[in-house]
């Protein structure tokens, strides 16, 4: 057999090894011996994929500035940091546990708070999760099949987006390659205690986004169960023991706010009922399944029609496929041919059982995915990228290594063309695009795919050579698609609340149906969702009061907060973009800020967030999210105004929010409004109207 630069299989070595490894490198890699080429390839990679992630970060600004808020908040109390407040007065919680927020307000606390301090630490996680997935796959199938594995997450197109963003995402896929690294260490040793590390980490991951962390879990537990080689009673305790690790990950956490009294902490955003346990189970757990979503989220039931057709085919259409599909078809193929190429291979062997980690988690994940009826959104596949990573490098290598049989060669080249053939269907997507880079990936597929059918033997002498050639020709094919939407993704600046990777796509449409073109769906800050260019129908439209720009969907100036003109980038999510505050606006909002509790108060963080991150003062967020959730109460608030806790008030307008909540937010925000609006007088600031809560009529 025939060892190439691209498969490091169990056959001798062809080129001298490295001198052994330090300690810390044999644990984490083994104690197999890599070809000298490998080690500069990883730090190639490594170094490839911070520059990927890391260069023109500044241009995303505060990213979805409801999270920066949150991090703001966080930097300056450290109970708002424990308990995830949207505000440095700790009203509210953001709608989710605050892992990821810990991360960024760690480094906003040593570096000071700013864009890089807060969006560096994500980039950071994507280096990591690049580089544990090499380690992973590494360790049974050798470190050529590692480093397509990681070179796939790297380029995937959503992968670029998440770890260049806020959003918690990025967290939470470093935290699941970790537990499927541990698993795969336990699979080796049979050791409980990597069970349990695997366990906490995604214990870690529900306190980083709840429910989608436990999405690994059914398939690891049945792969140890079914693999580990020790007798099923210890498996069985061991399993045991690793479910203990996960109660112990997230359990703390949970039960620190459950037992704190209401009064000592904040309200727990996205919840009706001012429950950790509610916001779990329900709005970020299986509402999102059901579609019965309750609190921030508004909607109910009729939620689940806002997102889109179910279906297995979700992942393909015009929303997801460019995010996450351009090599799923490849991994679903080649996960099934991993398992044929192993058919000879016993129950303890340990490559059987890795296929079956990230198998097992690509098909739960995806499924969940693909036929939830409640919130999804294209960036949640993000989860999906290092198992389809991992199912690509094992694959191709298992393959490669096969290729004397004629299935593995009809299998590896069959993938590749309909690779090449998805990716350029993916590319028709984007007509306007670099047309010429759909032709090099079907003309470069083509060759691929015919020079992986000539059987090594009539190769001779010049079969390393040639696979060189195969590998370079194929891998262009395969991710130049994927590759260049990261690239376009790393150059174009992205903020708001629903981020999409890559350029423009046509047919694009998100919630309410009124996106044409991912770009021209979202409007200008201030003009919400618009009908962009070539859609298919009417969007939402919101314009939170006082920030500028028009519903239209086209892409206009900087929005100014404050009544200024113009609207933020369309393309990148207008929606919590915080745009910019009028300098007259900022200083009203600072004037004597000490003697107050909350600056400002309105409606919904869509709106709260713009003024908090340009005071520096917290704003109370009524309402939570987008204004939904019932807190405070009329009662409640007007004693925080008899105590003179808040100094201005922002009316709503009646904006919709994102997930269909009701007109002017929940029951209680109206209440508040009229309330404000029959007993306070109003002053102008900078165009803007605000009620001094200080003055009465």
């Amino acid at each position: 057999m025939t060892a190439t630069p691209f498969a490091h299989v169990e056959s001798p070595p062809v080129s001298v090894t490295a001198p052994p490894r330090p300690r810390w490198q044999r644990v984490l890699l083994g104690r197999t011996e890599d070809p000298t080429w490998v080690r500069p390839t990883l730090v190639a990679l490594l170094v490839g994929t911070g520059v990927l992630y890391l260069v023109g970060l500044s241009a995303t600004g505060w990213a979805n500035s409801f999270y920066a808020a949150a991090v703001e908040a966080g930097t300056k109390s450290w109970k708002a940091m424990f308990f995830g407040s949207f505000d440095s007065s700790n009203f509210i919680t953001v709608d989710k546990p605050p892992a990821s927020l810990w991360v960024m307000e760690i480094s906003g606390r040593i570096f000071g708070f700013n864009t890089w301090s807060m969006l560096v630490p994500q980039a950071l996680e994507g280096v990591a999760a690049v580089g544990l997935v090499y380690a992973t796959v590494r360790r049974r199938f050798g470190a050529g099949a590692g480093l397509i594995a990681g070179l796939v997450l790297a380029t995937t197109p959503v992968a670029t987006l998440m770890f260049r963003f806020n959003n918690p995402d990025a967290l939470l896929v470093l935290l699941l390659v970790a537990a499927a690294y541990a698993v795969t260490r336990a699979l080796e040793d049979t050791r409980t205690r990597w069970l349990v590390l695997a366990g906490v980490l995604i214990g870690f991951g529900f306190i980083t986004k709840m429910g989608q962390a436990l999405l690994v879990v059914p398939g690891f537990g049945v792969v140890y169960l079914v693999y580990a080689r020790t007798s099923l009673r210890r498996r069985v305790l061991q399993l045991l023991a690793g479910l203990a690790g996960i109660i112990a990950g997230a359990g703390w956490w949970v039960a620190a706010v459950t037992l704190t009294p209401a009064a000592d902490r904040p309200y727990v955003g996205g919840s009706s009922t001012n429950s950790i346990l509610q916001l779990a189970f329900g709005y970020n757990g299986f509402g999102r399944l059901t579609g019965n979503e309750t609190g921030s989220a508004g909607g109910g039931g009729a939620a689940g029609s806002m997102w889109g057709k179910t279906g297995l085919t979700r992942l393909f259409n015009a929303d997801f496929g460019g995010q996450i599909s351009w090599l799923l078809p490849a991994a679903l193929i080649l996960a099934v041919a991993s398992y044929v190429a192993l058919r000879h291979a016993g129950r303890e062997d340990g490559r059987r059982a890795q296929v079956g980690i990230w198998a097992s988690w690509l098909l739960v994940t995806g499924l969940v995915i693909s036929l939830s009826k409640g919130i999804i959104h294209p960036y949640y596949t993000v989860a999906l990228a290092p198992a389809v990573g991992a199912l690509v490098g094992i694959g191709v290598v298992l393959l490669w290594r096969d290729r004397a049989d004629w299935w593995a060669r009809i299998t590896l080249s069959a993938t590749l063309l309909a690779t090449a053939i998805w990716s350029h269907h993916l590319l028709n997507r984007t007509p306007t695009w670099h047309p010429w880079i759909r032709n090099v990936v079907i003309v470069f597929g083509i060759l691929a795919a015919l020079a992986v059918l000539v059987p090594p033997r009539m190769l001779g002498s010049q079969s390393r050579a040639v696979g060189i050639l195969i590998g370079a020709v194929a891998m262009l094919a395969a991710l130049a698609g994927p590759l260049g939407y990261s690239v376009n993704t790393a150059a174009t600046a992205h903020t708001g609340a629903l981020p999409s990777a890559g350029p423009a796509v046509v047919g694009f449409a998100g919630p309410g149906g009124g996106f044409g073109q991912r770009g021209g769906g979202f409007g200008p800050t201030g003009g919400g969702f618009g009908a962009g260019p070539a859609g298919s129908g009417q969007g939402m439209a919101i314009r939170p009061p006082g920030f500028g720009g028009s519903s239209t969907g086209a892409t206009g100036a900087t929005g100014v907060i404050g009544g200024g003109p113009g609207g933020g980038p369309g393309g990148a999510g207008g929606l919590l973009n915080a745009g910019t505050v009028s300098s007259a606006l900022t200083a009203a909002l600072k004037a004597n800020a000490s003697s107050y509790t909350w600056v400002l108060a309105t409606t919904g963080a869509e709106n709260a967030s713009g003024y908090q991150l340009a005071a520096g003062e917290p704003v109370m967020a009524i309402g939570g999210f987008n204004g939904t959730d019932n807190a405070p109460t009329l009662a409640q608030f007007e004693n925080y105004v008899r105590e003179g806790k808040i100094h201005y008030y922002l009316a709503s307008g009646g904006m919709t929010g994102e997930f269909g909540g009701s007109q002017g937010g929940s029951s209680s925000a109206s209440e508040i409004q009229s309330w404000v609006e029959q007993h306070f007088s109003t002053t102008t600031v900078a165009g803007t109207t605000l009620y001094d809560l200080t003055s009465r009529t």
